[in-house]
């Protein structure tokens, strides 16, 4: 164990959030020092990544795929950062890498709760490596050709799409010849999905009814749905899966907020009526495979086939109000604080 005196700003809860309320449920506090256990390292972050599966950490459930954060606890998420002290052999002072570590200035990481990596520091962008390049760039990429297996012809439907994830989705299955159709809450974000990213159809679905323009959209059903939502859009596609579809589940944005499980799908009987497929996916299981993934994301980045907007917030202390965007549903693409 060593010891660093540092000034440290850093989040946590002071109480749970109700819905989707983090002004009164978060706060910035400072301490003068941080403690490196042996086997960890501690990096200065230049970027935090928003994600809004962390919203299951801000509940007392204990069935997620990742134990809630206690109150008065540091909150926790993948960040980019610059090793400035190092308990570790393989992990050396200087190395610039993306890592699993606290909403703060200075992060003490522990290697064994993620795939840590270095990264390209002569790339343009830093930032890419917490979203294109990153988890939610893997995400899209696994969900697309390993869990959907998505071929040439295929109907592709997802929501949540123009976020981070469901954009770059959208944009593989473009990619690898399917039809695709984009769920999202605005007609200004049906326009640009369809307009500026290849997109072949859009739904808003605080408008429109999903199922119907469904109907309208892919007369002869849908063979690949990325799930990034759960909840009513989930039934509303699948009363619109063709025979032997494939529902690859990412994300359960309307129900992240619930303080228990909530029931499953109403359509649940069209799983088998239609003899679909119906996995959930999950980034930790396929962090080990960035050195096979990146290099096909970085092919299609720089040749202009999968681009992804990047949202910077300047400063820690605007954290709250960058990760509100993801449940206002008023940004494209990935949003990262800037520390």
């Amino acid at each position: 164990m060593s010891e660093m005196e540092v000034k440290n700003r850093f989040w946590v809860m002071k109480n749970l959030p109700e819905g989707n309320d983090f002004e009164s449920a978060l706060e910035i506090k400072e301490e003068s020092k941080i403690e490196i256990p042996e086997g960890c390292f501690a990096t200065k972050n230049s970027f935090i990544s928003m994600d809004a599966g962390t919203r299951m950490y801000m509940t007392e459930r204990e069935d997620s795929y990742q134990p809630p954060i206690p109150i008065g606890e540091k909150l926790m998420g993948t960040v980019l950062g610059e090793i400035i002290e190092s308990n570790h052999p393989n992990h050396k002072v200087g190395d610039v890498l993306r890592s699993y570590g606290q909403w703060s200035d200075y992060s003490v990481v522990d290697p064994n709760s993620m795939y840590p990596s270095k990264v390209d520091v002569s790339e343009t962008n830093l930032e890419n490596y917490v979203g294109i390049y990153g988890a939610n760039g893997w995400t899209a990429y696994v969900g697309v050709i390993n869990t959907g297996r998505v071929k040439a012809g295929d109907t592709f439907v997802v929501s949540a799409a123009a976020g981070c994830t469901g954009l770059m989705a959208g944009q593989i299955a473009k990619i690898s010849g399917c039809k695709v159709i984009g769920i999202a809450g605005t007609d200004q974000k049906c326009d640009l999905i369809c307009k500026e990213y290849g997109f072949d159809g859009a739904i808003n679905y605080k408008t429109e009814n999903i199922s119907d323009k469904l109907k309208e959209l892919c007369p002869e059903g849908v063979n690949v749905y990325f799930d990034n939502v759960a909840g009513s859009t989930l039934d509303a596609v699948l009363e619109n899966m063709a025979n032997f579809g494939v529902i690859a589940v990412c994300g359960l944005l309307e129900n992240y907020a619930s303080t228990e499980r909530l029931p499953g799908p109403y359509n649940y009987d069209l799983i088998l009526m239609k003899r679909l497929r119906f996995e959930g996916f999950f980034s930790p299981d396929f962090y080990h495979r960035e050195a096979e993934i990146n290099p096909i994301l970085k092919n299609w980045d720089k040749s202009g086939l999968l681009r992804l907007p990047i949202e910077v917030t300047d400063g820690l202390e605007n954290l709250v109000s960058a990760y509100s965007k993801l449940f206002e549903g008023s940004n494209i693409g990935k949003v990262v604080v800037k520390v």
